[in-house]
């Protein structure tokens, strides 16, 4: 019998740079104080926040790392947690890694990536007979530069992946980079097309279905959120169409089920970081499917997951075992 989700794509390193206002175009800021650096990327931050929602779970991690001292410390990081796998985690190269360009002014963050390591993940680097998982899952689509290359039979090299997990009696999974771009409508109907599960935010939603989310005031409109969701499942996902954003989580079940979860009520001062967030709501969902729950209750789950994420600086510093996550998730409702 199956059992573990694995999880795979971006591993990556950010580092965060304090700054005081970003500058014009041949202008100089000063960096700050309080240089940091952080494991992330799909595959560490999802990976993490399973193993603290439930230290029992087997996990494994597939992915690219460099040779280099970044290589090392993605690779320490996810070895603090003992149900964590990185033995198909391989080494070549630089790693990747985002400069984060924090303006302690306004708040915003600006993001500078380099692929590194993580543009060569292929589908020789996963061995699907090989995999006793209940669940695979994968991000980012449209940051994976070797499997998002086009496919003449599948579409993309990553619709490739996918239809051979599912092949092999594995349940799949994906989740999408929010890029600004125009690349979503090719790269990812096709992997949704074999996706158990499908769990983004509302602009890669938007951006992937052509259905408008939000106004021109930012505003959600959460009367189009279904419409969206079944052409999720128009486009192929089987199982789990989720959306979620700061308004709350929605979805279609694998009886086309529409089921809407709100945010919650976070105190003021409560968020000391918004890093991760996504990605632990990510979690929260699989981690639900993998214990066969209900999709109202995995979106639940991804609520109380997401709140826990909120309320550190780092991205899965805050994750609790599941069952104190409830706990907090049931306190702030």
């Amino acid at each position: 019998m199956r059992k573990g989700i694995t999880v795979a794509g971006n591993m990556i390193i950010d580092i965060l740079y304090p700054i005081n206002g970003l500058p014009k175009p041949g202008e100089l800021t000063t960096i700050l104080d309080g240089i940091s650096r952080a494991t992330g990327g799909a595959l560490c931050n999802v990976a993490i926040d399973l193993a603290r929602l439930d230290k029992d779970i087997p996990l494994y991690a597939i992915g690219r790392v460099g040779t280099d001292v970044e290589g090392d410390n993605i690779l320490a990081e996810l070895k603090k947690y003992s149900n964590i796998d990185t033995y198909d985690v391989k080494r070549e190269g630089i790693s990747s890694f985002t400069s984060v360009m924090a303006d302690v002014v306004t708040k915003q963050r600006t993001f500078f990536h380099y692929r590194g390591a993580n543009a060569k993940l292929d589908i020789s680097d996963i061995d699907f007979t090989k995999m006793n998982s209940k669940i695979f899952h994968i991000g980012y689509i449209l940051l994976l530069d070797s499997l998002d290359q086009e496919d003449e039979v599948y579409g993309t090299r990553m619709a490739r992946l996918l239809h051979d997990a599912q092949r092999s009696g594995i349940l799949t999974s994906i989740d999408v980079v929010s890029e600004a771009s125009d690349r979503f409508k090719k790269l990812v109907p096709p992997a949704m097309k074999y996706a158990d599960f499908c769990i983004i935010n509302e602009v890669e939603a938007q951006n992937s279905t052509g259905i408008v989310l939000r106004d021109n005031e930012n505003k959600l409109i959460i009367e189009n959120i279904p419409s969206a969701l079944k052409e999720m499942k128009n486009m192929g996902v089987s199982r789990w169409a989720v959306i979620h954003c700061p308004e709350g989580g929605f979805g279609l079940d694998e009886n086309n089920k529409y089921v809407r979860v709100p945010s919650l009520n976070l105190p003021k001062g409560f968020i000391k970081g918004t890093v991760g967030a996504g990605d632990a709501f990510c979690a929260g969902v699989l981690y639900a499917a993998h214990q066969e729950e209900t999709l109202y209750r995995a979106i639940e789950y991804g609520t109380a997951c997401a709140a826990c994420s909120l309320s550190q600086p780092g991205a899965s510093d805050g994750v609790l075992p599941i069952k104190k996550a409830m706990e907090l998730y049931n306190s702030l409702r």
